[in-house]
């Protein structure tokens, strides 16, 4: 993980770096966000000195107390805030709504904008934008129909409002199919007014599932008199390399194939040696044809290949009979449906020539399907440049994706070099003509940066010999930084104002990304994955078969980014997020700052309010996450870290509380309201910080090690004569948990550092696996594993598979997703509840352990969130299910379903197991804990939880030996 040496992670820096993904090579608004930084209205009054160091602009008058709010009594005051008292001009009353906002005009202007979008009955009578009309988006109307997404070329046609008097008079949105570039070189017509719903498969060659009526138009000629071309692929594993024009073959199934069960060998009629095979996307149809069907195919060698590893075309015809007569209805239907589908890939692959490379392809499909979906939030020109990439040549397209796909950003064409492209430097002058890349020209003026790409393109002798720079003694072994530090600061200082030139003659033909191409396509990118930890390898992983992803349907009917601006208004948060990502890496404290202050100001937009208000409720939650307030709001939580680290509690307060104001319905409120509590404690101010702990217990978004904590705050803070009774809701405070204590003899037992124990068999070994030894043995012969959360997600995951990927709209976009988007929301149970009572009702009656032999045989190896396929082997799941039984694991996968973000971690380090008989056992769980180690408040959580659910759990800790008595070490 990016940090800077010696200092800890911070909170929230991970799920930052997350989010962020690959950096950007060019942030279009880095320079205007940066300058206009210090303009913003912000809660933060904080700059640095020249040392670095943060300090604050001006006296700040935080006074001895901060003020609590009353609870809401009809002044309009909203419940349990703690503020520090500034003037008492700060605050005002809101003249549509009346509650008490903050003073400034923009908190005024933020907060009446975001009350008459809401349709708050009016006090004023001035007319604002927020009047306009905000409809919301078109419904997109899906039939039956099954289709793959990869060999589909989606358009959304919207009808004419005043044609469709059935609908209501509404518009609605239909899905036409049309000829396109896609993954497998495959493009299907199926008419104008075909309708489907998007079917996306587990990866890119796996065979796809095509459903249509019955009524299609193919007959028995159609079949059996058509001649189709196509192409032998796989030259390296034939049998025979001298090929004859007009030779004769054959089709043979190779069922074993471990590559492709679908594999088609091409036999060489004469001598049945192997020539090749048919390609993996056409041997997917042909297959069912010869083995389930028994029909044939023979054909020629219609071209002979320039090199023998090269594809060879070739026409291949069938033959056999079609059957007839009653019951064969749906076999006759299953035959034309599978030509159709041949003819189709052959189609496809003539408009595709095999010559395109698999990157190739795959980025053309990522152009294609974002500007089918969502070409609104692309401009005409955007649109256009877009589009043009398909008209560039083979090369030119090659060296862009591969140079798009590396770090750079600059490139020297003498180190490019790529077998698949013929000429790098006519692409080089290509894509420069056609404005997606740029060339290094000293000519020009060059920033810093630029500079700084160009010199780290040389090798560290060619940094040495710029003859400008100045030779140092002993410089003969520095390192390529302090090279390149030394020639920029020559640069800048005039000791060598011919760099650039001298840069040119070094490096020769340098090129870059534009800043054009740079910014659409990582648009079109995050558009069509949707994160920032999926790009272009993404495809390369499926291709390759590393990574297999699971089947579901895509049913859209709400769009991600309802408009540009929302999309453009993300896209700027993201770049903020990775300018604090940048600084915290550098150190850079008058940065972080800037970008902390820029987050603050746009952390609660009025326009995110309007268009979250159009969104139903129960997807509203994880398309919120799509929003720039949401980017911002991980930025802040990154800077109360920083702030925290830096002892600037006063303004860690204040940004809390921006927090908690803007995001009422929010799953982190838990942390926020513990840190607001923590750090009023550490000003002093008890009183109030008592008062936000028992604040945030009557909040239902503050759960589990959150509630723990604030709990334990409360009794610890809440002693008389502060208050003088305990609530009834403590009592699970009170709750003893078992605890066994085991020795061992340490290595070593220092702060900060993981114990290490010698072992029962003398090896060395960590406390979960001393604590496994002691249940096998002493412990009562119990069997098991150090899991943490892991076993439990996996057996959720597959318990569970068909629940996560059910038909649910909006929540399978892409066809690499390993969960729906809503998973880690509320809304995952609300939506589903019905079927998820159902299935837990299944395995609470002892099925469990069917559906979880079910699930792994069906879907092995295919990615899941949360399950891992090679950690636990099908035998532990078989144990564990049997043991903890059908009861605690429902309750188990309830919790997870009501709440997976939260309860997703924390879970007890060992699952013990123990049979009585064949069929019936029992399980343990146990969380371990070291000499210098204690529960941490999820784990206490999860440790109430699972007595709750009748689990039989308990916390092992492992001590050293107690030290010898002084006559006992004489007498030794």
């Amino acid at each position: 993980m990016r940090r800077p040496p010696g200092f800890p992670m911070l909170t929230g820096r991970e799920s930052l770096v997350r989010l962020i993904g690959k950096r950007r090579r060019f942030l279009p608004n880095r320079h205007s966000l940066l300058s206009s930084a210090s303009s913003l209205q912000s809660c933060l009054n904080l700059g640095t000195d020249e040392s670095g160091k943060i300090v604050s602009l001006e006296d700040r008058g935080v006074l001895s107390l901060p003020e609590r709010k009353v609870k809401d009594s009809g002044d309009g005051v909203e419940n349990g805030e703690c503020v520090l008292k500034t003037a008492v001009s700060d605050w005002v009353t809101c003249p549509v709504c009346g509650k008490k906002v903050r003073g400034g005009d923009y908190s005024i202007n933020l907060h009446l904008d975001t009350c008459l979008a809401r349709g708050t009955k009016r006090k004023v009578t001035q007319r604002t934008l927020l009047q306009l009309n905000f409809s919301p988006q078109p419904k997109i109307q899906v039939s039956p129909f099954e289709l793959d997404l990869e060999q589909s070329t989606v358009h959304v046609v919207r009808n004419n409002p005043h044609e469709d008097s059935a609908n209501g008079g509404h518009e609605v949105d239909k899905i036409e199919i049309g000829d396109g570039l896609l993954l497998n070189g495959c493009a299907r017509s199926f008419g104008s007014e075909c309708q489907l719903a998007r079917k996306v498969e587990s990866a890119s060659l796996s065979p796809k599932k095509v459903a249509f009526h019955s009524d299609i138009g193919v007959d028995n000629k159609d079949i059996f008199g058509t001649v189709v071309e196509t192409f032998i692929v796989g030259r390296k594993f034939s049998d025979e390399k001298e090929l004859k024009l007009g030779m004769a073959i054959s089709l043979l199934r190779e069922p074993e194939n471990v590559k492709d069960p679908s594999a088609i060998k091409v036999l060489s009629a004469d001598s049945g040696c192997c020539l090749g095979y048919l390609p993996r996307s056409l041997a997917q149809y042909v297959s069912p044809l010869i083995e389930k069907h028994c029909l044939s195919f023979e054909g020629s060698v219609t071209s002979l290949p320039n090199h023998n590893h090269d594809i060879v075309p070739i026409q291949i015809s069938c033959h056999g009979t079609i059957p007839c007569g009653e019951g064969k209805h749906d076999d006759v239907d299953s035959i034309k449906c599978l030509w159709t589908s041949i003819l189709q890939e052959v189609e496809a692959a003539r408009k595709n020539p095999p010559s395109m490379t698999k990157y190739q392809q795959n980025f053309s499909l990522l152009i294609h399907e974002v500007l089918n979906r969502s070409s609104n939030l692309f401009t005409d020109d955007e649109k256009l440049f877009m589009e043009s990439f398909t008209s560039l040549s083979d090369d030119s397209q090659r060296l862009f994706v591969r140079l798009y796909s590396r770090k750079g950003p600059w490139f020297r064409l003498s180190n490019i070099s790529y077998p698949e492209i013929s000429d790098a430097l006519q692409a080089v002058n290509e894509l420069s003509g056609k404005g997606y890349m740029i060339p290094f020209d000293c000519t020009e003026g060059l920033q810093t940066d630029e500079m700084m790409g160009i010199l780290r393109v040389l090798t560290i002798s060619e940094l040495r010999e710029i003859s400008c720079m100045p030779k140092k003694k002993g410089s003969q072994n520095s390192r390529k930084k302090d090279l390149i530090a030394s020639a920029l600061c020559s640069y800048r200082d005039g000791l060598c104002p011919v760099l650039p030139s001298v840069l040119l003659d070094k490096a020769g033909v340098c090129v870059k990304i534009s800043p054009r191409a740079e910014t659409v396509f990582w648009r079109a990118e995050r558009i069509f994955f949707l994160n920032g930890e999926q790009d272009l390898s993404t495809f390369l992983l499926v291709d390759l078969g590393a990574v297999k992803y699971p089947t579901y349907n895509c049913t859209i009917s709400e769009q991600i980014f309802s408009s540009r601006s929302q999309l453009l208004d993300y896209e700027e948060a993201i770049e903020v997020a990775q300018l604090m990502d940048e600084s915290l890496d550098e150190n850079h404290a008058n940065q972080v700052l800037r970008c902390l202050k820029i987050a603050d100001s746009r952390v609660d937009l009025p326009s995110e309010h309007v268009s979250r208000s159009s969104i139903p409720g129960s997807e509203a939650a994880f398309i919120s996450c799509f929003t720039a307030s949401w980017v911002y709001s991980k930025v802040i939580l990154l800077g109360i870290s920083y702030l925290e680290r830096e002892r600037r509690y006063p303004d860690a307060i204040n940004l809390l509380k921006q927090l908690l104001d803007c995001f009422p319905s929010d799953g982190r409120r838990g942390y926020w309201t513990v840190r607001l509590s923590i750090n009023l404690e550490h000003l002093g101010f008890l009183d109030e910080s008592l008062s936000v702990a028992e604040d945030g217990l009557l909040d239902p978004w503050v759960r589990a090690g959150s509630r723990m904590a604030l709990q334990k705050r409360v009794l610890r803070l809440g002693k008389p004569p502060r208050r003088w009774k305990i609530p009834r809701s403590f009592e699970i405070t009170k709750w003893k948990i078992k605890e066994v204590h085991v020795q061992g003899r340490p290595l070593n037992c220092e702060m900060g550092q993981k114990s290490r124990f010698y072992g029962e068999d003398g090896e060395q070994c960590g406390v979960e696996q001393l604590a496994l030894q002691y249940y096998a043995n002493e412990g009562g012969c119990w069997s098991g594993i150090h899991t943490e959360s892991g076993i439990w997600l996996t057996m959720f995951g597959l318990l569970m598979w068909d629940v996560i990927f059910s038909d649910v709209p909006n929540v399978f976009r892409t066809k690499f997703q390993t969960a729906p988007l809503d998973l880690e929301t509320d809304s995952f149970y609300l939506a589903r509840k019905g079927l998820i009572e159902t299935h837990l009702q299944s395995i609470q009656d002892g099925m469990a352990e069917e559906i979880l032999i079910t699930s792994w045989e069906s879907h092995v190896g295919t990615a899941c969130r949360g399950v891992n396929w090679d950690r636990h082997s099908l035998s532990e799941l078989r144990a564990a299910v049997t043991c903890v039984g059908g009861p605690c694991l429902a309750s188990l996968c309830r919790l997870l379903s009501q709440d997976y973000r939260t309860w997703s971690s924390g879970m007890p380090d060992l699952l013990l197991w123990q049979f009585h008989g064949e069929y019936r056992g029992e399980a343990k769980l146990v969380e371990v804990k070291g000499p210098n180690d204690r529960l941490s408040e999820q784990q206490r959580a999860w440790l109430f939880v699972l007595m709750e659910c009748g689990f039989n759990a308990e916390v092992c800790k492992v001590t050293p030996p107690p030290p010898l008595e002084p006559s006992t070490r004489n007498i030794c």
